[in-house]
């Protein structure tokens, strides 16, 4: 069976855990920032984990990761 390519835009934006989720930065934190809460600016510094609906489409896209 040959080889399979990594999507290099997926590698880009997506990481695996130890536990095999992935993990991904979350959207809203690009521009108009003053128009959000300090509190929810706060909670989207962190990374997300991808749902469950889109952990096999990402294995597919990242078969090496």
């Amino acid at each position: 069976m040959p080889k399979l390519k990594t999507k290099r835009g997926a590698a880009k934006r997506f990481r695996k855990t130890a536990t095999g989720k992935f993990k991904a930065k979350r959207a809203f934190m690009r521009h108009q920032l003053t128009h959000k809460p300090r509190q929810q600016k706060r909670h989207l510094r962190r990374a997300g984990i991808v749902g469950k609906a889109d952990e096999r489409r990402l294995d597919r896209l990242l078969p090496y990761l």
